[in-house]
Order: C-alpha cells, then sequence, then structure tokens
C-alpha cells in the first residue's frame, strides 16, 4: 500500500484482494468528482496496470476513439494498432493486448468511463461483449472502471438489466474523508489545526481531498479559507459550476433543485422543489434528484412517522451549501472576507445549518459514541403538524432496544448554555413530539455541541451529550 493514501483501508483491502484473486474481476469504483478515486487506484494497483485510458469530457465517438488507440498503442510496443471504427473493433484490439500481455494478471483501469458513453456510440454493448464474451471466463483480468458520474455508474452497471446484468464482481463507492481522516491528512501535511479549525475547513469543504489539499501550513483555517475561495488569485472560486457540469449534461437543471434546497436547509418535499424550482414533478426530477443523491449532494429521508409523503430531500453537500450562502452573491469583493465576517448573522445562521450537516455525515461515530453501534435504529427528523408547528427535531435516532434518541445540535465557540427559555423550548418540542408519535418508547433528549455543555440548574434536562471530539474518533 501507499504510503501517500490516508485511510481508505477497507476499499484498498478489496482492491488488493481483487489482484490476488483466481478469477477475472470486473470492478465499478463511484464517487463525486475530486474525491481521490484515480489517486487510489493508481497509488494501489498503478504499477500493475497494462492498459488505462481516461474519458474524454464533451467529446464525441471519434475523439474518444483516438484517445483509446492513443492509451492502446502507448501500453503496446509490439503492435501499433490503427484507430478502430467502432467500439467493438476497439475493444478486439484491446483484447488483443491481454492475449499478448505476460503479465499474470492483466489489471485495465478506464477513468471517468461515463464520458466514453456517448450518444449513440454502441459504447455499453462493446463493453458488455468485451466482457462476457472475451474475459470474464478467463482467470487472469482485472478490470477496474471508474467514475465520477455516479449515476452513469449505478444505472449502465450496478442496475443493468440487460447484457451486464450481476456482471460486476465488486462494487467500490469511495466516499469523501471523515473528520478523522481529514485529521490524519493535516498530521501527514504537517499543517497544525485544532479540532475546531478542522470542522470549520470541514464545513466549508466537506472531507473532499482535493479541496484540502489547497490549505496550507502557518495559516489559521479563516485565512486559508480566504486564500481559496475569496483572493482575487483564488484557486477554487470557479469550482462550483465547473463541478456540476462536469457530472451532468443538463447540469442547469440540476442547478435549480440544489439551488431550491439551499434555501431550505430542513429540506424539502417532492412537490416543494418542483414548485420553488419552477421545474415540472415528473421522471426528469426523479432522475435529478436520484443522480444527486448518488454522487452525494443530497439525500432522501423520512420523517419520523415513515410515511412516503413525508419524504425530504436535503441538501448536504457543505460545499454547494457554502457557495449559496456565500458566493454566489458576493457583493463585497473582499479578499479578507471570511475572517471580517466572523460573528455576523449570516455568518452564524450558516455555521448551524453547516454544523448539522456535519453531524449527519457522521451519523456512525454518533452512535459509536453512544454506544449503540451494534443496535439496529433508524435516523428520521419530525417537525410538528399539529400542537406547535415551529417544533422540530434536528436528528433521531430510533433504537430497537426502546430509546428515542432525540438529539438537538448546537454549534458554539465556546461552552454552550442552557438558558430558562431555551429549557421550556426543549421541553415543548418533546412534548409535541410524544403527543403527536403516540410513541411508547423511551425518549431521550440529548445535545450534540461543540465544546459541551456550562452545567446550571437547566442543563440536567439532557440526558446525554455529545461533542465535536466525538466525531473525530
Amino acid at each position: 500500500m501507499s504510503n501517500r493514501i490516508i485511510g481508505r483501508e477497507k476499499e484498498i483491502k478489496l482492491l488488493q484482494e481483487m489482484y490476488r484473486s483466481n478469477a477475472s474481476e470486473f470492478i465499478a469504483v463511484y464517487g463525486r468528482r475530486r474525491v481521490g478515486k484515480t489517486f487510489m487506484i493508481r497509488e494501489t494497483l498503478g504499477d500493475k496496470f497494462i492498459f488505462d485510458v481516461a474519458g474524454l469530457s464533451r467529446a464525441g465517438i471519434k475523439e474518444q476513439l483516438v484517445n483509446f488507440n492513443l492509451s492502446l498503442n502507448r501500453n503496446n510496443q509490439e503492435i501499433q494498432f490503427p484507430v478502430a471504427k467502432n467500439w467493438i473493433d476497439a475493444f478486439e484490439q484491446l483484447f488483443t493486448l491481454v492475449e499478448k500481455s505476460s503479465q499474470k494478471r492483466k489489471v485495465l483501469f478506464f477513468d471517468e468511463i461515463p464520458w466514453m458513453d456517448t450518444l449513440r456510440s454502441g459504447f455499453l454493448t462493446a463493453l458488455e461483449h468485451f466482457w462476457n464474451g472475451r474475459v470474464s471466463a478467463r482467470k487472469d483480468v482485472v478490470l477496474i472502471v471508474c467514475g465520477s458520474a455516479s449515476s452513469w455508474i449505478i444505472n449502465k452497471l450496478i442496475n443493468n438489466h440487460k447484457g451486464l446484468h450481476n456482471r460486476l464482481t465488486r462494487i467500490i463507492q469511495l466516499r469523501p474523508f471523515t473528520l478523522h481522516e481529514c485529521e490524519l491528512y493535516f498530521h501527514s501535511r504537517k499543517i497544525n489545526l485544532n479540532r475546531y479549525q478542522i470542522a470549520e475547513c470541514y464545513m466549508v469543504m466537506g472531507g473532499i481531498p482535493y479541496y484540502m489539499n489547497h490549505i496550507v501550513k502557518g495559516m489559521s483555517a479563516s485565512q486559508n479559507i480566504n486564500r481559496i475561495f475569496f483572493n482575487a488569485d483564488a484557486p477554487l472560486k470557479n469550482e462550483f459550476r465547473n463541478l456540476y457540469a462536469s457530472l451532468f449534461n443538463n447540469s442547469a437543471d440540476y442547478l435549480r433543485v440544489v439551488a431550491a434546497l439551499s434555501k431550505k436547509m430542513k429540506g424539502l418535499s417532492r412537490n416543494e422543489i418542483a414548485e420553488t424550482s419552477g421545474m415540472g414533478s415528473g421522471g426528469g426530477l426523479t432522475v435529478i434528484l436520484q443522480s444527486l443523491e448518488y454522487c452525494g449532494f443530497i439525500r432522501s429521508y423520512p420523517s419520523f412517522d415513515r410515511k412516503k409523503r413525508n419524504v425530504l430531500y436535503q441538501l448536504i453537500d457543505p460545499f454547494t451549501l457554502f457557495y449559496y450562502k456565500f458566493i454566489e452573491k458576493n457583493e463585497y469583493n473582499d479578499e479578507q472576507f471570511w475572517t471580517n465576517s466572523l460573528n455576523t448573522p449570516l455568518r452564524n445562521s450558516w455555521a448551524g445549518y453547516a454544523f448539522e450537516i456535519l453531524a449527519i455525515l457522521h451519523i456512525k461515530e454518533i452512535k459509536e459514541a453512544l454506544g449503540i453501534a451494534g443496535i439496529q435504529s433508524s435516523v428520521s427528523t419530525w417537525r410538528s403538524e399539529k400542537m406547535n408547528p415551529g417544533a422540530q427535531i434536528d436528528l433521531i435516532i430510533n433504537r430497537k432496544d426502546g430509546i428515542i434518541n432525540l438529539i438537538e445540535i448546537k454549534f458554539s465557540n465556546m461552552k454552550y448554555t442552557i438558558t430558562k427559555s431555551f429549557e421550556e423550548n426543549l421541553k415543548n418540542k418533546i412534548a409535541a413530539f410524544q403527543a403527536e408519535t403516540r410513541t411508547r418508547k423511551t425518549v431521550h433528549l440529548l445535545m450534540l455541541s461543540t465544546f459541551g455543555k456550562t452545567q446550571n440548574k437547566y442543563s440536567d434536562i439532557l440526558q446525554n451529550e455529545l461533542l465535536l471530539n466525538d466525531l473525530f474518533k
């Protein structure tokens, strides 16, 4: 294993097991742009490749075939293949390369494979023939396909109902770094940030390694955010548009949906999205919502009553939220905007939502901190529709052992103080929740905060508390 890789132990182990197996393997790796898919694959098995190619963005079949030919001839010194007329011929040439290779295990890597599947190109049919008719019966081929357009990987390969149905031997979804992995990454680069500042970076960028790579040592988190996003030559100033344009052909429609979701952080129903975005509620919206969820930009989640009509869609990509809150309509032209906006209502409002997203992205760590990782449970949210329309619960863990954890999430740069009025608010929430859901389970109120609560006569309303530190474990 490369010592340059942070985390990814499970994924790397799986790739290595597939390389050592006694059968041909067809592996699909997917995950959002900039998450480190290509880096992980190359660092793990790059020296074993006998062929690798990367699809071209926004290119037609002719350009894709020329690019494929250049990669084919670069990996082969014995025969210089002509440019294939179609994908069937191109894969036949690749099979010739496989047959002539003296490597014990023949690793073939297709990066950004969704870009190769251009309209009416026959690419998928040729890939199907190559795997089913040529290499699957062999015992020495490791075919790895990778792409940021996760919806293509899922719809065309994982959920394929034709010739590639159930042909994948392994599926790897590469997710963004956790807080723990971000901390390891910064330590590996000798960048000294405390956990509060690492969390601030995460709330802006998510756990995207490429974005984290722009953070330099010797600067605070706020200074780095200024330099990366608000300086005149900020390296990620245009990343947002490039991100969505690279993933979705009709990216304008996708942006209308995420823009609508950015305005209601607790989430919107499907009908609310259709109305707010100005789009119809037909099959086109279904595809957009599925694709955004596959790519990790949004999540669909049920209300506590589990009624399908109450399913909400919520924006959970920190970088997208950050863009809409601060970059899209940046009227300040202030290169020190992030530092100067500290403790402003706009910044504080964003921080509250961003910290909730951070918690949602670390549900596993929350369950482990509560000691309930081994207990079957479901995660949801709740908002009152009867007694108290303003009452809502940030996060609910409904456990099989008869306990319901209601989790209040608060972001602060110091210990959080529960006042008399806030205690009353919490009591009203619990009462409304119990009355409307008619639950017979025991309800435990918890608080997740950055540095914990101040102990006073009102803090005993909490059964337990979680700290930011718990999310790093």
